[in-house]
């Protein structure tokens, strides 16, 4: 596997900054050829971004080398060691056991395949992942990258007819993932937990140069470092609630240092509202339940605090860089809260009205998408289904909607319908919809996958050729499970 093999892509790395930490970071490797690849999806809109050639990444030599089985130019793969709770408990060294960090773009982006093959901190597992987790992870980074919400972002997926056994025998993908770092709470962990504090100092020198450079100004550079993550990741927690996401496995390895969405496994977009939903079958104690996201990224929050103590000037100073989370969590869900029902500004009463939805939405378990866009259409007057046919206890939604109308009464100039119409979703990726772009996959049919890419690209428009990828999900969508083996 040579460079040589690529005849002059448009696409050429550099080794990675991180590869400069040294090799107590990481373990320098070549991807595993993938057997007979071929394309399962691209995003032309990152490539795009990127600068990448539409033509040349619908190339062989494009496929050959997100496949794992030729190296771009300038290409320095590696698989990084990190550590971590899992589950709230610690698990000890893990790291990239199926990812190889191949170096990064000229424009700073890090480029990442996954999927590709063992590494020494695969531990018992393969190495590989599936063409069904591949497909979900595709789907959700452009999606969530669409409705603003900060994540990695995927450029394409690999297939292969490779077998790879999980809960059954399914075959093999490798995704090109795209992100200005992969760096994690568990990165500081393991360096911490293991007493190599140097290599500690130098991985948060690394991040702070590279991502945080103000806190460098800083009386305490390490707890202003931990302060900006903890900002960071309460404004996405905040938006992850209000969209009705959930991630299904946050990790401490989960985590990552710039407040992206990152590693997307068992995750969901929230069906009928259930504040309590668990949507990772393997999270048999509810740990990771809808309601409970922002208590666990508090958490995660205060273990990454515990692994900079070495480097904060006392635990006074880390645990005040992390105390504000609840304020800039609370007040970032009010706002995007806010938005959603067309208020440009939050404000007590907003607030409380919000709740009182949110309370209502619960007891009778409405689908959450479509009634905030029933809801934003109802007031802009673009007509739709009534929102008043999604609840039982109609006269409760009466009440509730007139509170809604009085409020905005008092200040009609508050009030955007065309701002709702712009927070609340036409569509999301449900559990579903993946599932049958996944199904048609399998039978080597793309066509769904790239048509659905193309309206999550779009979440905020109508999709009238689709209708029902707005609708209701059918009766057996139920039934999905979804593991951290997804």
């Amino acid at each position: 596997m040579t460079e040589s093999a690529i005849a002059a892509p448009p696409l050429r790395l550099a080794p990675s900054a991180f590869a400069r930490l040294g090799p107590r970071f990481f373990t320098a490797l070549a991807p595993a050829p993938l057997p007979a690849p071929y394309w399962v999806g691209r995003s032309a809109a990152l490539a795009r971004e990127m600068g990448i050639d539409p033509d040349w990444l619908g190339s062989d030599d494009a496929l050959q080398a997100f496949g794992g089985n030729a190296l771009l130019p300038g290409s320095a793969p590696l698989a990084s060691v990190y550590s971590g709770h899992q589950f709230g408990v610690w698990a000890g060294q893990l790291g990239d056991g199926r990812a190889l960090l191949l170096g990064e773009t000229p424009g700073g982006l890090e480029v990442q395949l996954k999927g590709s093959g063992l590494t020494p901190y695969s531990r018992m597992a393969d190495g590989r992942a599936v063409l069904r987790s591949s497909i979900r992870e595709f789907l959700v980074s452009e999606a969530m990258q669409a409705l603003s919400i900060p994540t990695t972002r995927a450029l394409c997926v690999v297939g292969s007819d490779l077998p790879v056994r999980r809960e059954t025998v399914e075959t093999a993908a490798v995704v090109t993932r795209v992100a200005p770092s992969f760096i994690r709470f568990g990165h500081f962990e393991h360096f911490s937990h293991s007493g190599q504090h140097a290599e500690l100092k130098a991985l948060a020198d690394h991040v702070i140069e590279r991502f945080y450079p103000a806190c460098r100004a800083a009386a305490d550079p390490y707890a202003a470092l931990l302060g900006q993550v903890t900002e960071r990741t309460a404004r996405l927690l905040a938006q992850w609630q209000a969209v009705g996401f959930m991630h299904g496995v946050m990790n401490t390895d989960n985590m990552s240092i710039l407040g992206l969405t990152i590693d997307y496994g068992p995750f969901q977009f929230m069906d009928g509202f259930d504040p309590g939903h668990v949507c990772n079958h393997s999270d048999s104690s509810g740990r990771y339940a809808f309601d409970q996201q922002p208590a666990v990224a508090h958490w995660n929050l205060c273990a990454l605090g515990q692994a900079l103590l070495p480097l904060i000037g006392g635990r006074e100073r880390a645990i005040a860089a992390i105390e504000p989370f609840a304020d800039l969590y609370g007040d970032a869900l009010a706002a995007r809260m806010a938005a959603k029902l067309g208020f440009a500004r939050a404000t007590p009463a907003v607030g409380a009205l919000a709740d009182a939805l949110l309370a209502l939405l619960a007891r009778e378990r409405t689908d959450y998408p479509i009634f905030w866009r029933r809801l934003a259409r109802q007031m802009a007057g673009t007509g739709g289904e009534p929102v008043r046919d999604l609840f039982v206890d109609r006269a409760a939604w009466d009440a509730w909607l007139l509170q809604y109308q009085e409020l905005i009464g008092h200040d009609p100039s508050g009030h955007s319908p065309d701002l709702m119409l712009k927070t609340n979703p036409a569509i999301v990726l449900r559990n579903h919809l993946a599932e049958q772009a996944i199904a048609r996959a399998k039978l080597k049919d793309f066509g769904l996958l790239q048509d659905l890419l193309g309206a999550l690209e779009r979440p905020f428009d109508e999709h009238p050729a689709h209708p029902d990828w707005a609708g209701f999900p059918p009766d057996w969508a139920s039934h999905i499970q979804i593991s951290c083996s997804s």
